[in-house]
């Protein structure tokens, strides 16, 4: 048993005319991302990062060469606000881990590119999160994983396809 099971108990035992099966599974996932969140943390930490500032940088670098998007690109496929977005640009120009240029193609708006700095930084920085992934993910089989991957990309997918 673990936490969840008690919890499921406890409801079973006030409420039996629930059926709480989903909240059993959402109960799993949210602690299961608290706990996985919490491990690569640490090792962004490492790197003097936290998950957003990972992200921006992590999303320059697959992006290819130049290493350059706009903030609108950056904010599509971060999903955040303009606000927000603004805000993590200037903490990492500030640590000189991007830089902002005039759009050569809309003089009215700017490119973020990654510097050699943050270019050094995140390459390093996501070789150590995958080898955390892995190790995170170590104590499934290669079946279990493919498995999970499988169900995690399918239900995700009905929430992603409309």
């Amino acid at each position: 048993m673990d936490r969840i099971d008690k919890i499921l108990a406890q409801w079973r035992r006030e409420r039996p005319d629930l059926d709480t099966t989903a909240m059993g599974l959402f109960g799993r996932l949210r602690n299961l991302a608290l706990h996985l969140s919490r491990e690569m943390e640490k090792t962004f930490g490492r790197f003097g990062l936290n998950a957003a500032n990972f992200d921006m940088l992590a999303t320059l670098r697959r992006s290819g060469e130049p290493y350059t998007l706009s903030p609108s690109d950056l904010m599509e496929t971060m999903m955040v606000s303009s606000g927000t977005m603004t805000n993590r640009i200037d903490q990492l120009e500030r640590a000189g881990l991007v830089a902002r240029s005039q759009n050569p193609d809309d003089g009215r708006s700017f490119l973020i590119s990654l510097t050699p700095k943050g270019f050094e930084l995140i390459d390093a920085a996501v070789t150590a999160h995958v080898e955390t992934q892995k190790r995170l993910i170590s104590t499934l089989s290669e079946g279990e994983r493919k498995a999970f991957d499988r169900l995690l990309r399918n239900y995700l997918a009905d929430f992603e396809s409309g």
